[in-house]
């Protein structure tokens, strides 16, 4: 018997779900096939899924070619009727017992079978514990999004926002904290909408503290990428007062200028950004901050995009997700017929780097001499608790939590 091979395109919740999907093809006795966990965030993810399944199927001429994830969930007619797929599987039947029984079973029947994803109101049940490195697990919280940015594809490969009952998150960190994990990240696709679809509408603040207060053994608790705009009190307040919750923040901002906000049907402007940033790190001093950003929405000007730009000092963001501006058929956005020259948004993009680049240089300058808390991803190479990449001159244990101090850094990590 053959194990499947698993291919995951995207985001950290693609991942996570394809641990699961290992785990589900290896309960039904899969073999001898390849799976693809497709990303539709822009239309270059989709050419690269196709681009993949073309490159695994030449590599393995004999195996079952699957394919799932976003791409396949929006567009699955246009995946069935590539040559090298054998089966495409939805987002909701990706993460059933079921479809990986059948699929080890009788292949032959529905080749496609990808349900409509707004009609699922409940988050999979099949959850798995130890996903990521053996120094750090991510859980699953939430799936799906409830907002409709104009540049966004996203909400319908995932559906409407499901929150996981808190209970259930809590007694999953207990077994990854007994296990021997020392940090644990929250994830989902809208993180801070959390609970919003739970009895009693709680808050995602409150689950944070939930699990701080039930799991005293937890060492450290990341939460993965927020819109600051719906941050609740009680997630302010576990900024301010729980040392156990990592200082660093990654922000949905996406734009700096009013206007391009608006046209992104975004919930927050500039200054709210700036507000949060500067309230979080009233409350927490060592706090970072990474964002996104997109560059070259269509209608942006060079005074719109200069906004974006100075956002980043703005805010005082430290790592930029920098996204130039892709065309995404069955956005409004692509329908905007002021589209920004590509040569332009790659110039953007590129000066958005270069102000990152410029923010992380400072950031790093000014650890030096710093007694930070390490956690190592491996045997030399660990994280503070901003998530800065330090590299140790001699070895630690993988997984353990290191007390060092910071003697320098080459541009781009730390030294110590």
């Amino acid at each position: 018997m053959t194990a499947p091979r698993f291919t995951t395109l995207g985001c950290r919740l693609n991942a996570y779900e394809t641990e699961a999907m290992k785990d589900l093809a290896g309960q039904a006795g899969l073999d001898n096939a390849v799976v693809v966990n497709t990303c539709a965030v822009t239309a270059e993810a989709v050419r690269k899924a196709r681009q993949e399944i073309r490159r695994l199927r030449r590599e393995n001429p004999t195996a079952r070619l699957i394919v799932t994830g976003c791409a396949a969930q929006i567009e699955p007619e246009r995946f069935a009727a590539m040559p090298e797929v054998d089966a495409v599987i939805g987002n909701t039947e990706k993460m059933q017992p079921a479809t990986w029984a059948g699929l080890a079973g009788d292949f032959g029947t529905e080749p496609v079978q990808v349900n409509d994803i707004m009609s699922v109101t409940e988050t999979a049940g099949h959850m798995i514990d130890g996903f990521g490195t053996r120094s750090r697990a991510y859980v699953q919280v939430q799936n799906g999004c409830d907002h409709r940015c104009t540049f966004c594809i996203i909400p319908y490969g995932r559906g409407n926002s499901r929150s996981v009952p808190a209970g259930v998150v809590v007694d999953q960190i207990k077994r990854l904290v007994g296990s021997g994990y020392h940090e644990v990240v929250l994830t989902g696709v809208d993180l801070t909408s959390w609970g919003a679809d739970l009895p009693g509408t709680p808050r995602l603040g409150d689950l944070v503290m939930r699990i701080l207060r039930l799991v005293p053994d937890l060492a450290r608790l990341r939460i993965s990428s927020i819109d600051s705009i719906e941050a609740d009190e009680n997630l302010m307040q576990a900024i301010a007062t729980e040392p156990r919750l990592m200082p660093h923040l990654h922000l949905s901002l996406q734009h700096g200028d009013d206007l391009i906000l608006k046209r992104m049907k975004r919930r927050h402007l500039r200054d709210d950004a700036i507000a949060f940033c500067e309230e979080a790190r009233r409350l927490r001093p060592d706090m970072t901050f990474g964002a996104d950003i997109i560059a070259g929405f269509p209608t942006e000007t060079e005074a719109h995009f200069e906004n974006s730009l100075k956002l980043v000092t703005d805010c005082g963001l430290t790592w930029l997700h920098v996204f130039p501006y892709s065309k995404r058929e069955g956005t409004p956005a692509a329908r905007i017929p002021s589209q920004v020259n590509g040569k332009v948004i790659k110039d953007r993009a590129a000066r958005l780097r270069a102000a990152c680049d410029a923010q992380v240089a400072l950031h790093l300058a000014a650890q030096v001499g710093q007694t930070h808390a390490i956690l190592m991803e491996n045997a030399t190479m660990g994280r503070t608790e901003q998530f800065t990449e330090v590299m140790l001159s001699e070895p630690a244990a993988e997984g353990s939590i290191v007390q060092r101090v910071i003697s320098g850094h080459d541009g781009k990590v730390l030294l110590a």
